[in-house]
């Protein structure tokens, strides 16, 4: 789009400008608050920001279109940077059986299997017409930049369906950021000969999506239905060799040294870090690898632990929030419920959780030079709150207080009125 776009007026404008790099310890806290602030766009890019009165006395502010944020919060977009966008039908009598107290010790290794079958069944165009839907949801919850995993395909058939998927949807309209994670699960036909998977993987599978440009990060997922640490550190080595960066589910149903895995392959991200301990919190403190934590997997039923995000930001590791959406689980759409958890179960304060929900996200996905934050020359990714005060994200959990999002300048969603009945 052409022309100059004004949004002015905000009672509370979240900038969180500041250093170059991820904010950790007490510039968690620091959003860059501007009272009675606006941002001048252009080319949805963001040529000024500061106190309203400086930016629409600028010359180019008289003409533009105005978006009139007057007794409102504005802030970055939210950065969802860990998620299983794509996958297959939700599994609600899964579900049904877990909130009962009933958890067999196969269920995830069978949903994951169940799931491979039913992307596998599923037409792409399906199955881009279901992530478009979750799209939609994100958006409407002020969610502008969101990464997506495979990993429900398990074979290659599966895998580069799902991988093709998240690539139709780059920049329609969000940033999309695509992960292969194909390796939570031996496939049955790989059965006891894990090593073979690997080397199919890493001289086959993972050059083609290299090739084919279908996937940013590889991500891994040690477990008893998947590979071991030490064959972990083989595949993201492998990984790394072909120029993909790294992520790792680290530390998330035990303590089995991934974090510290993570720390030493430099990793852009390690998450979850449920049952990371003492060492682990040291580790990723001096480390460039930022610490992404999913209170809403914490949620789930059968999940015991919150991971120790107070003792992460009081060491000065680099702390992100992110959903953990999953289509074939209970989880949400919404960074704001996950940002109440923080807040809540870990005890993170209101403007830690808004740093690590934006521009600690954008790190985790190495795009903080273009998004997650409002300053001159990034994208004009934002979102409107019909709410004065920031701190009221976490205040009221579960309720969707995003009244517009943009996404580079343009209005993606706006909030409806309520329609009354004539007296």
């Amino acid at each position: 789009m052409s022309g100059y776009l004004l949004v002015r007026g905000a009672r509370q404008l979240l900038t969180l400008r500041g250093p170059s790099g991820p904010r950790r310890g007490w510039a968690l806290r620091d959003l860059g608050m501007i009272q009675d602030g606006a941002l001048l766009i252009r080319d949805g890019v963001v040529v000024s920001v500061g106190p309203s009165r400086r930016v629409e006395n600028l010359s180019e502010a008289r003409s533009a279109r105005e978006i009139d944020a007057s007794g409102r919060v504005v802030m970055p977009g939210f950065v969802d940077s860990h998620t299983h966008l794509v996958g297959g039908p939700g599994r609600l009598a899964g579900y049904e059986t877990q909130v009962s107290g009933a958890r067999p010790a196969a269920a995830d290794h069978s949903a994951l299997l169940s799931g491979a079958r039913a992307v596998r069944a599923l037409p792409a165009s399906r199955l881009r017409m279901q992530a478009r839907h979750h799209l939609e949801a994100l958006i409407r919850h002020g969610t502008t930049t969101v990464e997506g995993k495979s990993g429900c395909g398990l074979d290659q058939t599966g895998e580069l369906k799902i991988l093709r998927v998240l690539a139709a949807l780059r920049q329609r309209p969000l940033d999309v950021l695509a992960t292969y994670l194909g390796t939570q699960v031996i496939p049955l036909e790989y059965s006891g000969r894990a090593d073979d998977y690997l080397e199919w993987v890493h001289t086959q599978l993972m050059p083609k999506i290299r090739r084919r440009r279908l996937a940013r990060f590889v991500d891994a997922c040690p477990g008893p239905d998947g590979l071991t640490v030490d064959q972990t550190r083989r595949h993201l080595t492998a990984a790394r060799g072909l120029g993909f960066l790294l992520k790792v589910h680290a530390e998330q149903s035990g303590h089995d040294g991934t974090a510290r895995l993570a720390v030493e392959l430099g990793a852009v991200s390690a998450d979850h870090l449920a049952y990371a301990d003492e060492d682990d919190v040291v580790r990723l403190a001096a480390s460039s690898t930022i610490a992404t934590l999913l209170p809403g997997a914490a949620y789930q039923p059968g999940a015991d632990r919150f991971p120790p995000a107070r003792a992460l930001i009081e060491a000065g590791a680099a702390v992100a929030l992110a959903t953990d959406f999953i289509p074939g689980g209970a989880s949400t759409h919404s960074m704001q419920m996950v940002a109440a958890l923080a807040c809540s179960e870990m005890r993170l304060t209101p403007a830690e959780a808004v740093s690590a929900a934006t521009i600690n996200g954008a790190h985790a996905l190495g795009l903080a030079d273009r998004v997650g934050s409002l300053e001159a020359g990034k994208q004009a990714d934002l979102i409107v709150l019909d709410a004065p005060d920031y701190r009221e994200i976490p205040y009221h959990f579960g309720v969707n207080l995003v009244a517009m999002t943009l996404k580079q300048g343009e209005v993606l969603y706006q909030q409806g009125e309520v329609k009354w009945p004539a007296d």
